[in-house]
């Protein structure tokens, strides 16, 4: 190689663009948003229709990747162990992000630390639901029937450790109910239990429970919520029923590898903002009976570490853990 090759060469690499910030906020390169559950549940719901609406604003090609297993915590773990470089994202859950690493123990990391927020999306209500032939239309004549069961009653959720079973032990912690909880694999075979009457009561999603309750399978007694929800305004909070101290919202949001660059995340969150206030996801969203619940960074790394606060306490109390 004589001189003036050397000297070129070091020219072009001088010129050639480096790695920054500005680049990285729009990497050349398709952005994954990873589920950490089976396709056609309410997360993978919420990425289907937010993804479309992403790439229009980003400009950018998303794929939706299913990676189900271990509650939520393998796609989880994949993302914490992603590159922090803006192609690949966490769509979660308070099931899988909150609830499973408080029962389970240790996952070898912390989702507060590990997983910092990029924007809440959506507010998905839990409702107490009956199966008619329990004789009950109300969370006080629940009440009464559980008391005067020989036994209790039991109560179906979609599994050990999702926020339908704290749900479940919530109520039963507030009420002094015996009640025995049965964890199926998922809200469907809970809701297909709950219609047959294999299990008097449930505690579910309400886009779960909305289509068998509209023509009478099941009865929706109360929505677990502080509040009543804009979507079913005509259903009651389990608090104005009579039980106080008592509210328990699931939710989903987004989520990226420890280490992603500020301004990466500050502009996924903005378009996410503007996916979630779009007419077509938000009438989507309500149509499978959802809520759009968009929170900044900040305010939904607080609300995690709120939501590991309250729960931490119930689940001890309760004596939840996967373990053993």
């Amino acid at each position: 190689m004589n001189r003036r090759q050397a000297l070129t060469i070091a020219a072009a690499a001088l010129a050639a663009p480096r790695f920054s910030v500005a680049q990285e906020t729009r990497p050349n390169r398709p952005v994954t948003l990873l589920v950490p559950f089976a396709a056609g549940g309410s997360n993978d719901v919420v990425a289907r229709l937010a993804a479309p609406v992403l790439e229009a604003r980003l400009g950018q090609p998303f794929v939706i990747e299913n990676r189900p297993g271990g509650g939520g915590s393998l796609g989880m773990g994949a993302v914490a162990r992603a590159r922090p470089d803006g192609s690949m994202f966490l769509i979660s859950s308070a099931s899988n992000h909150v609830f499973h690493p408080l029962v389970s123990g240790d996952l070898g990391y912390d989702p507060r630390e590990t997983l910092p927020a990029v924007a809440m999306m959506v507010d998905v209500p839990n409702v107490i639901a009956a199966t008619p032939g329990l004789g009950v239309s109300t969370v006080q004549e629940l009440i009464a029937k559980a008391r005067a069961t020989p036994g209790g009653l039991s109560f179906g959720s979609s599994g050990v450790g999702t926020s339908n079973h704290l749900a479940g032990e919530l109520f039963r912690l507030r009420t002094g109910l015996d009640l025995t909880h049965v964890p199926y694999r998922g809200g469907g075979p809970a809701i297909n239990d709950l219609i047959a009457g294999t299990v008097p009561i449930a505690f579910m999603n309400l886009p779960t429970v909305a289509p068998p309750a509209s023509d009478g399978r099941v009865k929706i007694l109360a929505v677990c919520t502080a509040d009543r929800v804009s979507i079913r305004p005509d259903i009651p909070t389990v608090t104005e029923q009579g039980v106080p101290d008592y509210a328990v919202r699931s939710w989903t949001g987004l989520f990226a590898p420890r280490g992603t660059p500020a301004p990466i995340i500050e502009r996924f969150s903005v378009a996410m903002r503007e996916a979630l206030a779009s007419d077509v996801v938000k009438s989507r969203l309500v149509a499978i009976g959802s809520e759009p619940l968009w929170m900044s960074p900040e305010d939904t790394n607080a609300f995690v570490r709120q939501e590991f606060d309250r729960w931490a306490p119930v689940v001890r109390a309760a004596g939840i853990t996967t373990q053993g």
